[in-house]
């Protein structure tokens, strides 16, 4: 990565999210009253000064639970503080020192990690003497903050960014593709993404919406270097009783929003819903590389028909995304799962790829040729040149002598034509027609 990571741990409901979010700058991690809602790693880019370092949220540790979710909880926990190079040990200045964060600080002498022990809630001066009972914990000096109130961050900070590795010789990171894992809740996302990983990168339970929050991974193979997210399951409006269900869904639409390439995922038993068209039609009107993923596959009773009656009729459901890619996999057992990051990485090269203007011309007259625009109001539709001006989607601008001459149909026409000359599968094209009178 090159960046320092910085983990927040604590036992629950002690801030570690509102930290989180203060020092990353927006609202990425969800901040309610009940503890448990972080349950995974979250990751965000910070600063400090001159430092640049990647931030580690994690779920509260309750250091003695047998409940499964806390359980896990805790395994991630320790896995960010594995991961990390300075911990940041939040404690509730508010409640004072309590049995859990003594077992929590022992986890942390273990790990032989820097510790920066953070008192929060201490919102007024005449509340910065309770910071001094922590000292009994033995992690070195308590910094009083308030988190919420973003006030005496300063010296903390100071403290922690002592303890950053020295990475000034190492090389710039390469490019990153950066994939999305949607769907409803209970398809099988976190499932994938740790076989993809080779690590219980997120908590799997059979509790359907245990995600709650887009997780990113970052993992490298000989396809390149991947940011994978997991996003949390989206229900239907009508379903989304809880606060923590609303950010979540409004998580994993900035989580397609910032994706490179977004898989859908489906499960093979259910088949395509209502709700699975509306996700990705939202990637589709943002024109991002789209993948669909048939999950739970070895499930399925099938012959030697069953995956071409099942793709005809995602396509008949999914009639606006004709370019899109499917793959058939199983999670679970592992059934072509080897092939969802090379299939990525096709489609990213597509949302990548650029056309010389020549030839896209060329194509475009041979186009215009076999079938002329219509005549609207005595006057015809024409188009001059063609030019390529970006790319992530694939960006053209067409300069044309009247756009109010353009028609839905011919305009998809032409796109069409595009996608029939150049390998643009399972990425979206953006058109722009600009307007140059006639001389």
């Amino acid at each position: 990565m090159g960046k320092p990571i910085v983990a927040i741990v604590g036992r629950p409901n002690v801030g570690k999210s509102t930290l989180f979010n203060r020092l990353a700058g927006h609202r990425i991690a969800i901040v309610e009253d009940t503890p448990g809602i972080t349950r995974d790693r979250i990751y965000a880019d910070a600063d400090w000064l001159s430092h640049d370092f990647r931030l580690i949220d994690t779920g509260g540790i309750e250091p003695n639970s047998n409940d499964e979710i806390l359980t896990q909880m805790r395994e991630q926990a320790e896995i960010a503080v594995e991961t990390a190079d300075v911990i940041i040990f939040m404690v509730d200045g508010k409640m004072g020192l309590a049995d859990a964060d003594r077992e929590v600080a022992s986890m942390l002498r273990k790990s032989n990690k820097p510790v920066v022990l953070a008192v929060n809630k201490i919102d007024r001066i005449e509340e910065a003497a309770n910071a001094f009972e922590f000292y009994n914990l033995g992690m070195g000096e308590p910094f009083a903050i308030s988190s919420s109130q973003g006030l005496n961050l300063g010296d903390m900070l100071d403290e922690m960014v002592t303890h950053f590795p020295d990475r000034s010789g190492e090389d710039e990171e390469e490019e990153t593709i950066r994939v999305a894992f949607i769907g409803k809740p209970n398809v099988g996302k976190s499932s994938l993404v740790n076989r993809l990983l080779g690590e219980d990168r997120s908590i799997v339970t059979d509790i359907p919406g245990t995600t709650r929050d887009a997780i990113d991974s970052y993992i490298e193979t000989e396809e390149g270097k991947f940011v994978v997210v997991d996003t949390a399951g989206l229900r239907r409006r009508a379903k989304v009783k809880e606060n923590v269900e609303r950010y979540s869904g409004l998580r994993t639409m900035t989580a397609i929003e910032r994706a490179d390439v977004i898989a859908l995922l489906i499960d093979a038993n259910e088949g395509a819903t209502e709700q699975d068209e509306r996700i990705i039609g939202y990637a589709h009107e943002m024109k991002k590389g789209l993948i669909i993923i048939v999950n739970k596959w070895d499930l399925v009773e099938k012959d030697d028909k069953t995956m071409d009656k099942f793709t005809k009729e995602l396509r008949i459901r999914f009639h606006f995304l004709s370019y899109v890619p499917f793959l058939f996999i199983s999670a679970k057992t592992g059934l072509r799962s080897h092939r969802v990051l090379k299939e990525v990485a096709r489609v990213y090269k597509n949302y990548c790829r650029r056309i010389t203007t020549g030839i896209l011309n060329d194509v475009l007259s041979k186009a215009l040729l076999m079938k002329e625009p219509p005549v609207v109001a005595n006057r015809r539709l024409r188009v001059y040149y063609a030019t390529q001006i970006g790319i992530k989607p694939p960006t053209f601008v067409l300069f044309v002598n009247d756009d109010s001459l353009l028609h839905f149909s011919y305009m998809r026409y032409l796109e069409n034509q595009l996608r029939a000359s150049f390998d643009f599968e399972g990425t979206g094209i953006k058109m722009e027609y600009r307007e140059r009178k006639d001389r």
